[in-house]
């Protein structure tokens, strides 16, 4: 009789984890927060949310509509605010907007009650995934790489 190897089995699936304390995934514009955050959500079988479509639902507005009419600043503010109630619920994989980390209230908020995880992208990878993608005020500028090669640079 022929002996016929078999496959190795498959990865197992993990069970689902239990979270103690919110996963917060910081990092740049473009470098995959959402789609990350999304997969891991799943995998471990907690919600996932993105602070910016909560910011948005919580202000009626777009970020850009938000931007233009109040600034920065109190984008900043709303943000804070938003993140802040969202690590008072349970235990949840967060997307947060690329600058929330670098406002130190929201910093300490997550230090405080979340475990963060950076998520660093190459600036040739970033530019590729946002250039042409609308909704992204600071990008509104002559030349928008150098915008974004600056701010990979100071965050």
């Amino acid at each position: 009789m022929i002996e016929i190897p078999q496959p190795p089995p498959p990865h197992p699936v993990a069970a689902p984890a239990h979270l103690n304390r919110t996963l917060v995934l910081v990092g740049l514009m473009g470098a995959g927060k959402t789609s990350v955050g999304k997969r891991l959500a799943a995998l471990l079988g907690v919600p996932f949310t993105d602070s910016d479509a909560e910011i948005v639902a919580a202000a009626g507005m777009s970020i850009p509509e938000i931007f233009a009419s109040l600034g920065e600043p109190a984008f900043r503010d709303g943000e804070r605010r938003v993140i802040a109630r969202l690590l008072s619920d349970s235990p949840r994989v967060l997307a947060t907007g690329g600058g929330a980390f670098i406002e130190p209230r929201t910093r300490a908020e997550i230090r405080a009650q979340a475990t963060s995880v950076w998520l660093r992208a190459d600036l040739d990878l970033l530019w590729d995934r946002v250039r042409d993608r609308p909704g992204r005020p600071l990008l509104a500028a002559p030349d928008p790489r150098a915008v974004l090669a600056d701010l990979d640079r100071r965050r």
